[in-house]
């Protein structure tokens, strides 16, 4: 029983380990030269949105999607997608359905078929880029560029490691399709 337990704790350290290195080390990917067709923000930690809009603002993009949360999770981008129209760039804000990664990356997907996008640049916290990049992938023609926030607190990335673990697994396994 011993045994058991310490090869189920090394386990669990190696694939934190691993995790540490495939989740919270990701790079950004290269801008491209010329632009993209739209930035897109995937809801989740309030501190996605501001990246979104200094690339929009850096006009890396004209057109900013907004991956829609509720008043209470993300009130800034509440604000945004319910107040007066930006002047710039257009905005579009819709609520991914299903709600989650998947459901953003095939929300996305069918706005880059309407809008002819050929590339987008996708905006998430650093710990969900992999996964996020695969999703999207899998999705759309379109070039996915990824960019990450690293403003999350340190304990929200350590609980995320096992989190997009378990994410991940489903996503290689189960649910393989967009």
């Amino acid at each position: 029983m011993r045994q058991v337990l310490s090869l189920i704790t090394l386990a669990a350290v190696i694939l934190y380990g691993v995790g540490v290195w495939l989740f919270l080390l990701q790079k950004d990917d290269r801008l491209p030269a010329h632009g993209a067709d739209a930035v897109v923000v995937l809801a989740g930690s309030s501190k996605r949105l501001p990246l979104a809009l200094s690339l929009v603002q850096q006009h890396v993009a004209t057109t900013l999607l907004v991956s829609e949360n509720t008043a209470q999770s993300d009130p800034a981008r509440y604000l945004l997608c319910h107040g007066p129209k930006p002047k710039g760039y257009t905005l579009i804000c819709q609520r991914a359905d299903p709600f989650s990664t998947r459901g953003e990356a095939r929300m996305t997907a069918a706005l880059a078929l309407k809008n002819h996008w050929r590339s987008v640049v996708v905006v998430t916290s650093r710990y969900h880029l992999y996964r996020a990049r695969m999703l999207f992938q899998r999705c759309t023609d379109a070039a996915v560029i990824m960019r990450g926030t690293d403003a999350d607190p340190w304990w929200r990335k350590a609980i995320e490691i096992p989190v997009e673990w378990a994410k991940l697994a489903l996503a290689v396994t189960v649910r393989r399709t967009c």
